[in-house]
């Protein structure tokens, strides 16, 4: 490499410059992603009736998704930090295409866990090293640049309901056949982004910046950052149980609770997705204004008396009540992956696989319990009780402050 390659490599190391076009474009590759997973869940209530599944199947196929996708997210993420792999990002999203076919033509309940684990592998590639590139172009807007990642993410989610109503209703299981294009679409994009991924690296490679980096990479996590990582933790376990009570069971809660049908359902549940992905989108530039401890202390507290009160609104109040509730909760969504980047900096692919990763863990976890309680206790219950979970959220008031972490990087 040219010795002005070398002096360019370090002024981009140090110039604190957004790409904003790499930024869209990894958001873009997130929406394509998580819209294709969010073919599983909106399937739930076509399975239902085609298959005849009871809501623990349709738990167990959350868990096997989401669980695949949460164990492998923290090992891909320490694997990468010591050896980047750019073109892992479109070879993810091609197992996630393979997925997506197979959950199309699946003949039985064992055919359609066996294709969202192969959906589940493309997540687990995709979320670590597409964090990572969004943290490679953030500049000094770590929070805005997470939250344009982010948020391409929460919108894929959110548009589960709109897949349910638009394509699944009147073409059925089969229909999801249709989102290989949408892999394939992904896929190119992906090509692209690994391609200035890959030449960042050759550049980056001989900066100073790097360096720091890969010793930083090296050392310990202190017993007082454990305490942190433990603490949001909680946060995630409490925000990913009540989203996943959400996601999965509202719309059946909808259709026994206000009769609804399936298609009207779906919108309330749009609704909920799309508040949260706007929350996503805010929260990052918030967190950058005013603190991330602060953003997510706020998204716990502000969200409580919502929670609690939602289940027993008539459906117009509901609706508003599902709204608000999305848009505070995932406020700190974002900003929980970059307050843990920061906690420990150098480990950004492991921090992103435990936040993100996790946070699918819980909501596997919380798929299987939620769906087991309510045929247990009842639906209706069921909603009811996931209301009091934000309340664990609160240990949020216990992080410490973003100068406290600032100074500890600094010791």
């Amino acid at each position: 490499m040219s010795q002005q390659a070398i002096i360019s490599a370090k002024k981009a190391g140090t110039s604190g410059a957004t790409i904003y076009k790499i930024l869209f474009i990894i958001g873009i590759c997130h929406l394509l992603n998580d819209a294709l997973q969010a073919v599983v869940p909106a399937m739930f209530p076509i399975l239902e009736k085609s298959m005849g599944l009871s809501y623990t199947q349709l738990g167990v196929i959350a868990f096997s998704l989401n669980m695949v996708s949460s164990v492998m997210q923290p090992l891909i993420g320490v694997f990468t930090d010591r050896k980047p792999k750019p073109f892992a990002l479109p070879i993810g999203l091609t197992a996630t295409l393979i997925g997506v076919l197979g959950i199309a033509f699946a003949p039985s309940f064992a055919w359609v866990v066996f294709s969202v684990v192969f959906i589940g592998i493309g997540s687990a590639v995709f979320h670590p090293e597409g964090s990572r590139v969004a943290h490679m172009a953030s500049g000094t807007r770590r929070g805005l640049a997470q939250s344009i990642y982010q948020v391409g993410g929460n919108t894929g989610q959110a548009l589960a309901p709109l897949i349910t109503a638009l394509i699944l209703v009147p073409l059925g299981q089969k229909g999801a056949s249709w989102f290989s294009i949408v892999a394939a679409l992904a896929v190119i994009l992906l090509v692209y982004i690994a391609n200035w991924y890959n030449q960042k690296l050759r550049l980056s490679s001989h900066s100073v910046k790097a360096k720091s980096a890969r010793q930083t990479n090296n050392k310990g996590i202190g017993k007082r950052v454990k305490t942190a990582l433990i603490l949001i933790l909680l946060l995630i376990f409490a925000r990913s149980w009540y989203i996943s009570g959400m996601t999965n069971f509202y719309a059946f809660y909808a259709i026994h609770q206000y009769g609804m049908t399936i298609k009207e359902s779906q919108l309330f549940l749009f609704a909920f997705l799309v508040a949260g992905a706007v929350g996503t989108f805010f929260g990052g530039p918030l967190s950058d204004r005013f603190g991330k401890k602060r953003i997510i202390s706020f998204s716990m507290l502000a969200v409580l008396p919502f929670s609690l009160l939602l289940p027993f609104m008539p459906s117009v109040v509901a609706f508003i009540f599902l709204l608000l509730t999305g848009f505070i909760l995932m406020t700190s969504f974002s900003v929980t992956v970059v307050y843990a980047q920061e906690l420990v900096p150098g480990k950004i692919g492991l921090m992103s696989g435990l936040t993100v990763g996790l946070a699918f863990g819980m909501g596997a976890v919380g798929s299987v319990g939620l769906g087991t309680i309510a045929d247990l206790i009842g639906l209706p219950t069921m909603i009811s009780a996931i209301g009091v979970l934000p309340l664990i959220g609160l240990t949020a008031f216990l992080l410490p402050s973003d100068k406290t972490i600032s100074e500890w990087n600094e010791e």
